[in-house]
């Protein structure tokens, strides 16, 4: 298990505070899927290569529960999957080792941004947001393009995290394993085993050393979405064409590790 990888503990730790610094709100995303195991080697390079780690509570690695909210036609997830380049993602997210949770709203543009926006809910709302309700009624209304009275609980994801930061500070990079969903709507479940899914967040096209060592570990970069997947992988009703062929990358690497 990633929790035993002693290779953490050799990065400098990074705190909450400085890394509100480095938020990266408007931002463009470049993802990858490896494994455990190729991971491990991963980080070897990252602590050469001086990348801090964020620590909470004295903790490297934290439990993240986000549950996402859709229409009742499933209208975030097929516009995604319709290629639609401007597209929205409804959801709230627990932090678990502080309990904090929020309400985000991820928008991308035509232009390959993300943008997001969010805003502190009581951990009650997680699964059950009171839409009526101000102050997520107006927030809601600002900036959501549906219909907010249409939204409801489509799929929770639950991962584990380790969040990276370079020594520039220019760049903040996700690292997601241990993933499970489970389809709210469905009462199915899934999960992706020793899979890995590494997020690189930047500003700007600026240089990366941890692109460096992935590319030169033969992790090649993957469009993926943990909300498109998971909602694929326990819905065999749901319209998943385009995401077929990753889903059968995904099993081939699960079949290999």
């Amino acid at each position: 298990m990633l929790s035993n990888f002693d290779i953490l503990e050799r990065l400098r730790p990074i705190e909450l505070s400085e890394m509100d610094a480095i938020r990266l709100m408007n931002r463009i995303d470049t993802k990858y899927l490896t494994d455990l195991r190729t991971l491990q080697l991963i980080l070897e390079d990252v602590a050469e290569s001086g990348y801090s780690a964020f620590e909470i509570n004295g903790k490297r690695i934290n439990e993240y529960r986000s549950m996402y909210y859709d229409t009742p036609t499933l209208d975030m997830y097929l516009d995604h999957h319709n290629r639609r380049l401007v597209r929205q993602k409804l959801r709230t997210r627990c932090y678990v080792t502080t309990q904090q949770t929020f309400l985000e709203l991820k928008s991308k543009n035509n232009h390959g941004r993300t943008k997001k926006k969010r805003l502190e809910v009581s951990s009650e709302q997680y699964d059950m947001l009171r839409l009526k309700d101000e102050p997520i009624a107006g927030w809601l209304d600002e900036r959501m393009k549906y219909e907010r009275e249409s939204m409801s609980p489509s799929l929770e994801t639950v991962f584990s995290r380790i969040t990276l930061v370079n020594p520039e500070k220019t760049e903040r990079s996700t690292i997601d394993f241990d993933l499970q969903f489970r389809n709210v709507r469905k009462g199915t479940s899934a999960e992706m085993g020793d899979l890995v899914i590494i997020e690189v967040k930047q500003d700007g096209n600026l240089p990366s050393r941890l692109r460096e060592i992935l590319l030169e570990s033969r992790v090649k970069p993957v469009r993926i979405s943990k909300y498109c997947i998971g909602t694929a992988m326990t819905d065999n009703e749901i319209k998943s064409g385009r995401f077929k062929q990753k889903l059968i990358y995904i099993n081939k690497l699960k079949t290999q590790i």
